[in-house]
């Protein structure tokens, strides 16, 4: 399954994601995406600010995974998928009034995560388990 539900929107519009890529060593590279959220049912969407380590990655090939954790209730959701960078169109004006509406600076690019995979981070067995259509 690659399709957001509601449960899953209102993780991450709740939670603070936590992304990863890899680079072309092999390097892992992770850190918060105060920005991340749902564009469309099979879709998120975030803005890229700093050009970094994350962007670079991306820009090598590396897939993205984003967790979302809610600690006290041991419960969450891990995100695969393909990012794509956006500099002008509808995902980078959707950034544009995203930041606008946040307080936050005009984003550097748009990035759309295409979602291939879901998995549960509830605790218990199921912990890691592919969440099946």
């Amino acid at each position: 399954m690659n399709t957001l539900d509601d449960t899953m929107k209102q993780f991450l519009a709740v939670q603070l994601p936590i992304q990863s890529t890899v680079s072309k060593d092999g390097l892992p590279d992770i850190g918060p995406k105060r920005s991340l959220r749902v564009y469309d049912d099979k879709t998120l969407i975030y803005n890229e600010n700093t050009g970094g380590q994350t962007l670079k990655n991306i820009l090598d090939g590396s897939k993205m995974a984003v967790a979302v954790i809610d600690r006290e209730a041991l419960d969450g959701y891990r995100f695969v998928g393909q990012p794509e960078v956006f500099s002008e169109g509808e995902p980078f004006d959707n950034a544009v009034a995203f930041a606008n509406g946040a307080g936050m600076k005009t984003p550097k690019f748009a990035v759309l995560i295409h979602l291939e995979e879901i998995f549960t981070l509830r605790s218990g067995p199921a912990a890691g388990t592919k969440i099946a259509a």
